[in-house]
């Protein structure tokens, strides 16, 4: 017998940090009232709670006064978020991460969290001790959200780790929330599997958990009943232990991948059908560079609110970014998405020579982050870098045509990686054939970094610290691959 559905309806957007870049592509930078405006322009879209990834495993102790201000922003974003809109407040935790030493050296905005974690041994008493009163420390600014969501991996496990250990961890993590405030949700988000990526840092080859593990997780977690608490995912694993009413659906990847270079996402039906598979809690999507990725924000809202989308929908919705301009931009947004370079060079123009007094915010406004002429340079910086690939990806296989058209692609990823300051992995694969044809040993070296490990490691380093190793590098993926495309174009001259 199925569960009477809880009461919730959760619409969500998980507001992702782990990259640091520049304001206002990384939320780690986002003030005050640009969470007000972008709460504002979300709310009236139809979502109702946010999930919001602080980077409390990075954080070291003592502080730095960046730390400490971030800390007390959210405090505050959590009161307007409550007290304006109403929107439910729920914060991700890592299972069993901590910070290393030396992450102190920069500050919170500009922090690589590969550079700064460490796994903890969940089967270590005194490790595990210290992890949660760290943490209870960090959360008390925190203490009025709704609740905390624990992933179970990507990032955490660690080698040889059972189950029960990850269970256990969410008890700990349980009493200390209770300590906390009384009545903070706990929700468990299955993904990869605890023992599944903890094999990864066991052999370098990423596995993900089987569903006898996952079964047996969850299992766990029922017994241990953690009230109150819920469940990310992992619907069909509830509906056979009767717990299915716990679940909310976090339909992941259908508004932007992650990792992502930032690019705006348009068209197909992924994040708007994908959206309308609910659990019975309900659904969330998710981002990373959230004003680059308001067509498929407002796709995922129209789904999981049982409206149309249509040409004209889309129209409208960006009426009411930039009044009279709705057209212009839809058009730009499908075009990025096509193959024609010479369509989006002209875009790419029309869209520069727009005027300030055609660039007004309109009803949706806060999505723009105070900013309409940036919204539109940044459309048009995106459509002349996606024409340089698509020139290259076309180029005659001749050594001065292919020359010319990495020089264009070099001259326009820079232009627009200078504008949002991003640096992680990079995955294009129109990019990277294009680049594989030049045969450049300095591409080709960063192009085949990898997250996985395989044997043999590098000389003194066990599977663990290859893979943690692995991960650190592709930080900077970004940016190393705009150092070999540079030292191509000069080693060709």
């Amino acid at each position: 017998m199925k569960e009477a559905p809880l009461p919730g309806g959760i619409v969500g957007l998980y507001v992702h940090q782990h990259w640091p870049y520049n304001h206002p592509y990384a939320a780690r930078t986002w003030t005050v009232e640009d969470w007000r405006g972008f709460a504002d322009g979300i709310h009236k879209l139809g979502y109702n709670t946010v999930l919001v990834w602080p980077m409390l495993e990075i954080m070291p102790d003592p502080l730095t006064s960046s730390d400490r201000a971030f800390l007390a922003r959210m405090h505050d974003v959590i009161d307007m978020l409550h007290s304006e809109f109403g929107m439910r407040v729920y914060f991700c935790l890592c299972p069993n991460i901590h910070f290393r030493s030396g992450a102190a050296r920069a500050s919170f905005t500009t922090r690589h969290y590969y550079w700064s974690d460490q796994l903890v041994n969940p089967a270590d008493p005194k490790a595990m001790q210290d992890l949660i009163a760290w943490r209870e420390r960090l959360l008390k600014p925190l203490a009025a959200c709704d609740g905390i969501t624990i992933i179970d991996s990507d990032p955490g496990g660690y080698a040889g780790s059972k189950n029960e250990e990850f269970v256990h961890l969410l008890g700990e993590h349980r009493k200390m929330l209770d300590r906390l405030r009384p009545g903070i949700e706990l929700i468990y988000w299955m993904h990869a599997g605890w023992q599944g990526w903890s094999r990864f840092y066991e052999t370098g080859q990423l596995i993900l958990g089987t569903p006898e593990e996952q079964t047996d997780v969850l299992t766990r977690v029922k017994a241990l009943n953690p009230e109150p608490w819920g469940i990310a995912n992992g619907l069909p694993y509830a509906e056979k232990l009767g717990i299915a009413s716990r679940v909310i659906r976090f339909n992941y990847g259908l508004i932007e991948g992650e990792p992502s270079f930032p690019r705006t996402n348009f068209g197909g039906e992924a994040a708007y059908k994908g959206s309308q598979e609910a659990g019975p809690r309900g659904v969330l999507g998710n981002a990373q560079t959230h004003c680059v990725q308001l067509p498929n924000i407002f796709a995922f809202s129209r789904g999981a609110t049982g409206r149309s989308l249509t040409d004209s929908d889309y129209v409208d919705f960006a009426n009411d970014l930039i009044p009279g301009q709705g057209k212009q931009i839809v058009q730009a947004w499908k075009n990025l998405q096509g193959s024609d370079a010479a369509v989006m060079l002209s875009d790419s123009g029309a869209l520069q020579a727009l005027t300030d007094d055609q660039l007004t915010s309109g009803n949706l406004g806060g999505l723009l982050f105070g900013s309409p002429r940036r919204f539109v340079t940044d459309l048009a910086m995106q459509l002349k870098l996606r024409a340089a690939v698509i020139k290259l990806d076309k180029a005659p296989d001749t050594p001065k045509a292919l020359k010319t058209a990495l020089r264009g692609v070099t001259q326009a990823l820079v232009t627009w990686q200078h504008q949002h300051g991003y640096q992680n992995n990079y995955w294009d694969p129109e990019l990277h054939r294009a680049l594989h044809r030049l045969k450049s040993p300095e591409i080709d070296k960063v192009l085949n970094i990898t997250y996985e490990a395989k044997p043999p490691f590098e000389a003194g380093r066990t599977a663990p610290q290859q893979v943690a190793a692995n991960f650190a590098t592709i930080e900077t993926y970004t940016t190393q691959l705009i150092t070999a495309m540079k030292a191509a174009l000069k080693s060709e001259k």
